[in-house]
This record gives structure tokens, C-alpha cells and sequence, in this order.
């Protein structure tokens, strides 16, 4: 059974362990390790994900038979709902899972009046091709300074029908 709970700050830890398990796998094609490592201790210590939440941004973690298997971050942009983190476990992938959680985003906006759907993803992930066939278009082609680093994303964008 798959169920979709609000994560708090006492949940920091677990979407933590979740991160170092799934970014991994899902950049080393991508990025370099040390790039890995920088992003994931920046964004994905305890204390990060805590001052996310402080700072309004929504977690939400996927459960897999009460087990987290992914998990998602929301922050309201203007008239946008922005994802900024959707993440599943890699032998969760390919279930419809990140449907759902996009699905389930799409129902935070429109409870809130929010017809946009807006997210980044890395130019060269595999799931930028997850997001087209969501209905997402590319807005924009960015090169965003992050520390000593480039990240190299697609913003994209998905209109809801109320």
C-alpha cells in the first residue's frame, strides 16, 4: 500500500538516509562524485532539510507498506507551486510512483489556486524525459552558480486544468 505523509522536522533524518541512497545511483553518470558529496552534505544534512522546512518548503515522504521509499519538497513561488526535490529509491522507479507524487503536487497547487507546476532538472538526468511525458515543457535553459559548481538544469513547467 502506498500512502503520502507530511514529513516534519522530526523526519529530517529520514529523508537524509534517503537522499544518500538515491542520489548516488542517480548522478554518478551525471555528476562528479565530489560534486555528489558537496550537494548532498550542502542540501541533505539534518540541519539543511530543517531549515528548508522553516523556511516554507513542504516534504512529503512516499510510503511503500509504511516503509519511506521516496519523498518530494514543495514551496510556493509567486503564482508557481515549485518541486524543488522528487526523489525515489532506483528499485522503486518505473511503478508509477513519481506519477503519483506529481499528481499529488498537481492537488497541493490546485487546493492552494495554483494552476503551474515548475521544477529544475539536470539537463542530462534521465528523468528531464519522465517530465516531457508528464506533460512539462522546457521555459528555460539555465547554468546556475552553485559554490564552486555549475548546475546545468531544464526549468519546466506543467499548466493544471483545474
Amino acid at each position: 500500500m502506498i500512502n503520502i505523509v507530511y514529513a516534519g522536522p522530526e523526519d529530517a533524518l529520514t529523508i537524509h538516509t534517503l537522499a544518500h541512497a538515491i542520489w548516488y545511483p542517480t548522478y554518478q553518470d551525471v555528476l562528479a562524485k565530489d560534486q555528489i558529496d558537496f550537494m548532498l552534505a550542502k542540501m541533505y544534512s539534518e540541519e539543511a532539510i530543517q531549515n528548508a522546512m522553516a523556511d516554507h518548503s513542504l516534504f512529503y515522504i512516499i510510503q511503500e507498506s509504511n516503509s519511506p521509499i521516496g519523498f518530494i519538497a514543495v514551496k510556493e513561488k509567486q503564482e508557481v507551486l515549485r518541486i524543488d526535490k522528487l526523489y525515489l529509491l532506483p528499485n522503486t522507479q518505473g511503478k508509477g510512483l513519481g506519477s503519483q507524487l506529481l499528481e499529488f503536487a498537481g492537488q497541493l497547487a490546485l487546493d492552494k489556486e495554483i494552476n503551474i507546476l515548475e521544477l529544475n532538472v539536470n539537463r542530462y538526468n534521465k528523468a528531464y524525459h519522465f517530465y516531457l511525458k508528464q506533460g512539462f515543457e522546457v521555459v528555460e535553459t539555465v547554468d546556475i552558480p552553485y559554490y564552486q559548481y555549475f548546475l546545468n538544469d531544464y526549468v519546466m513547467q506543467k499548466r493544471l486544468i483545474p
